[in-house]
């Protein structure tokens, strides 16, 4: 086993299922006095990802232990997500609107959920309210919106603390700068994303991969 798969492997993982530490950029953090969210934020936030059809951006991704990996992110909505990690990395993360499924090419392992037991189902799950399991949180810098989303009834679903940053150019006027998720065993992962481009033309296929498990199996 290479020494970078070793070292990410298990962080990466963790991070998929759910993990995440809260960090907000260092461009935003100020040595300010709490911010009260503007009443109208929420709406805004619920807009602004409403409005992303396509998105692609650079991540990177901070596991509990501070250890980090990054990669490229594509999004189409409703639902659809890649991560393609860096090389070295024999992970992948692929979402085809209705399972999120993480697949090891070492080991040719292949584990899927449905987005919507995903913490990440706050971002992809077309039927996850956001402005009705959403709430604002408290941040120092009057130009950062943080949403909390959370089920009260379906704790096994996790928390996704989304924070946006306020941006004309961006969908609804706030772009999607990081996430904090948190699944049911309280593992927490941190995405931070830059180099935003949107409305770009994505094939569904991005969104399909190649089954490790029978080499000659075609893509799902």
């Amino acid at each position: 086993m290479s020494t970078m798969t070793s070292l990410f492997r298990k962080p990466v993982r963790t991070a998929i299922v759910g993990a995440l530490a809260f960090a907000l950029p260092t461009a935003v953090l100020a040595p300010a006095a709490p911010v009260e969210a503007a009443p109208g934020d929420l709406d805004k936030a619920v807009t602004a990802l409403r409005g992303i059809s396509t998105m692609q951006a650079s991540f990177t991704q901070t596991d509990r232990q501070g250890q980090t990996v990054s990669g490229k992110l594509t999004l189409k909505r409703p639902g659809k997500i890649r991560f393609q990690y860096q090389d070295g990395v024999p992970l992948l993360l692929v979402s085809n609107g209705k399972s999120l499924t993480l697949i090891d090419y070492e080991v040719n392992q292949v584990q899927r959920w449905p987005i919507r037991n995903s913490p990440l189902g706050a971002l992809l799950d077309p039927s996850r309210d956001v402005a009705k399991y959403g709430k604002l949180i408290q941040t120092t810098n009057p130009n950062v919106v943080s949403v909390e989303v959370r089920d009260p009834g379906r704790p096994e679903f996790g928390v996704m603390n989304l924070i946006f940053i306020r941006k004309g150019s961006a969908p609804g006027g706030l772009q999607l700068s990081s996430w904090v998720a948190l699944d049911s065993q309280n593992h927490r992962t941190t995405v931070r994303l830059s180099n935003h481009r949107y409305g770009m033309s994505v094939s569904d296929k991005e969104f399909t991969y190649k089954d490790p498990r029978r080499s000659s199996r075609r893509p799902r």
